[in-house]
């Protein structure tokens, strides 16, 4: 039997019975191993013998919280990340997680130019700007910043789903908020080499044909089996498993 996609309400359902008292796990618990599963993704795509400096790019929700955990764990398998994190959280998990890195020597910015260099300096980028509960339209900084991840020749690993992309219709077309004169600007899509889908696979991402890991091996058993999700079997001790690629449509 084939692994479940999910849609939003199902994700966000999950999440919710994962950090309820019955479920008990915190949101700290469930970053942290989210985090760590995108930081050994990354680290099985691209070795760092040839992708050594990564550019995590975190947005201001739970998915660059996710970003920010991976950075550290980046970090400790001696990788050289630069965090771009334009517009931090302000619960008080980001700022520890933020802190964490910093106590680590890890390189944060958030302005344009150091964006621009970092990515021009960088091997491959880690994208953990949007989550499944985005809503376009896109707005500043990170139309600008989706439309250089659009533009760069390095690799782009997405966490959960690729930024801009609709949880359940997938990749569309993008726009930034109306002007004063009501018009709005287009923002490119990005096509990331490769994907981490958490907890389960979200239906958005069902004709993606890059690589595509699955990482969340906290799921309790009852849970999976409520929800028909199908999981594969995660090997030996890591925190992630290779899915299967789709096939392009011709």
């Amino acid at each position: 039997m084939s692994i479940r996609y999910i849609g939003q309400k199902l994700a966000q359902h999950i999440d919710e019975e994962l950090m309820s008292a019955a479920g008990a796990f915190s949101l700290d618990q469930l970053m942290e191993l989210a985090g760590l599963s995108c930081a050994q993704a990354l680290a099985k795509s691209y070795p760092n013998t040839t992708h050594k400096r990564v550019l995590v790019c975190c947005g201001p929700g739970n998915q660059g919280g996710d970003g920010l955990v991976a950075a550290r764990h980046l970090h400790h398998f001696r990788y050289t990340p630069t965090i771009y994190y334009p517009k931090p959280g302000g619960k008080d998990i980001y700022q520890r997680l933020l802190q964490q890195a910093r106590n680590l020597g890890i390189p944060v910015v958030a302005g344009a130019d150091e964006f621009d260099a970092a990515i021009a300096a960088t091997d491959v980028v880690l994208d953990a700007i949007f989550g499944f509960s985005f809503q376009p339209p896109v707005r500043a900084p990170f139309d600008r910043v989706l439309n250089a991840l659009a533009a760069t020749h390095a690799p782009i690993v997405s966490v959960d789903i690729p930024s801009g992309w609709n949880v359940e219709a997938g990749r569309q077309p993008l726009f930034t908020s109306p002007d004063a004169a009501g018009k709005s600007q287009t923002v490119e899509t990005i096509d990331p080499a490769v994907l981490i889908s958490l907890t389960a696979p979200k239906e958005g991402v069902q004709a993606y044909t890059g690589r595509h890991w699955l990482g969340g091996r906290f799921v309790p058993d009852d849970l999976a089996i409520k929800y028909n999700l199908n999981l594969p079997e995660y090997p030996g001790v890591d925190q992630i498993v290779e899915l299967p690629r789709t096939a392009p449509k011709l």
